[in-house]
């Protein structure tokens, strides 16, 4: 594995299917009634957020917990931060500090990068969602559910997403999760399409490894697993469709909608989700939508990615690990 995660481009096809098969041995801790390991004891991660997040932020506490090791959250509100100190003089605290790994959210495209990279912090960093651009722990746990659902959960150990086919339907252009997942998908052989209104589809999408469609119908029944995003009004500064109510009509999943699907297909969403206009709670509630499985799949996912940084070289090692703690 390489020293830091700070993209899903920057996988290759072996590291993200070595991620996969580490979560999916991660995952058999979750069944124990003891739910930890002792991987990362005396080791200490401070989850660095200058965003406000809950899913993301929890899921990544709890892996680190469940691995032993010790947490420092950093929430940018109430800290220094909000009295003008830097990125770089926050760093250089936690290195003085002496923390072992650094998970950061920020609002800023590029800030987990650049923490990695400019030398003022010598730990691994993980990069939790940064502004548009990346959130590769996202876009691998949604790989793994997938891969659980379409393949098979043992069945899948080994094995990519190679000929499924994704569809990703939503506000496409401020979506970090859309640009991971395309990214990553790709990278495990599956076939991607991109649909959203012309407003938000970014620009220079056709050097992007997937299709863009318009027409939300005509790619539903030959899609593996649509993935409803989040228009994300937080970060529009213009009108990017007339309505509520036209956006609905034109790009949200119903039950109508659902039944186009094939019967194996799922539906996913990355969350929050704003039911009634993007997504039905008719859809939401069914068994074919996955948004639970992903949350609980997220902290396999991130104890396997916070494993292989921090603990240990291969998925052979996490098999020990785990076997050997269940035998106990």
């Amino acid at each position: 594995m390489m020293r830091h995660l700070i993209s899903a481009a920057d996988l290759t096809r072996d590291d993200a299917v070595q991620i996969l098969d580490t979560a999916e041995e991660m995952a058999r801790v979750a069944d124990r009634p003891i739910k930890k390991l002792p991987t990362l004891r005396g080791r200490t991660i401070c989850n660095l957020f200058f965003e406000d997040s809950t899913r993301t932020r929890i899921s990544f506490e709890a892996a680190e917990k469940r691995l032993s090791a010790d947490v420092i959250n950093f929430a940018a509100k109430g800290s220094s931060v909000s009295k003008g100190e830097s990125l770089k003089d926050t760093a250089q605290t936690l290195e003085a500090m002496g923390v072992d790994a650094v998970v950061i959210r920020h609002g800023a495209s590029g800030a987990p990068f650049r923490l990695a990279t400019s030398g003022w912090i010598d730990a691994p960093v993980i990069n939790a969602g940064d502004g548009t651009h990346q959130h590769p722990t996202q876009a691998l746990l949604d790989a793994f559910t997938m891969r659980r659902r379409l393949v098979g959960r043992d069945a899948g150990l080994g094995h990519d997403l190679a000929g499924k086919r994704i569809t990703l339907v939503g506000d496409v252009l401020h979506s970090r999760v859309a640009r991971s997942n395309v990214d990553l998908l790709h990278t495990l052989g599956a076939e991607v399409t991109l649909v959203a209104p012309p407003t938000l589809v970014p620009v220079g999408v056709e050097t992007w490894p997937c299709e863009v469609s318009y027409d939300l119908d005509r790619v539903l029944p030959k899609s593996d697993a649509v993935m409803m995003l989040r228009v994300q009004r937080e970060r529009m500064n213009a009108a990017f469709f007339p309505t509520e109510r036209e956006y609905s009509r034109r790009y949200g999943l119903d039950g109508e909608r659902m039944a186009k699907m094939p019967e194996h297909a799922i539906v996913m969403h990355p969350g929050p989700m704003v039911r009634g206009m993007e997504i039905t709670a008719e859809v939401a509630d069914s068994d074919r939508c996955t948004v639970v499985e992903q949350v609980a799949n997220g902290v396999s996912v991130r104890m396997a990615v916070l494993y292989l940084l921090l603990g240990g070289n291969d998925s052979d090692s996490a098999v020990t690990h785990t076997r050997t703690e269940e035998n106990k």
